[in-house]
């Protein structure tokens, strides 16, 4: 088990060479055993600036908060 939090934005290519934004939701049970819940937003960017913009815009991402693969 890791003890760093994941970062809660992950910007990846996707097989087609789009650029895909998964946002990530991190809770924890009565024990501290972290549960983390991805959901892939469905709209493909052209760029990882793209992807950034859209999620400062509707999740209020701050900078420090993506992940990249």
């Amino acid at each position: 088990m890791t003890t760093k939090p994941l970062k809660p934005f992950l910007i990846a290519k996707d097989d087609s060479g789009g650029v895909r934004l998964t946002v990530r939701e991190t809770r924890y049970n009565s024990q501290g055993y972290p549960w983390v819940s991805t959901r892939l937003v469905e709209q493909v960017f052209a760029t990882a600036l793209a992807a950034r913009s859209y999620a400062v815009a509707k999740y209020g991402a701050k900078a420090g908060e993506f992940a990249s693969q």
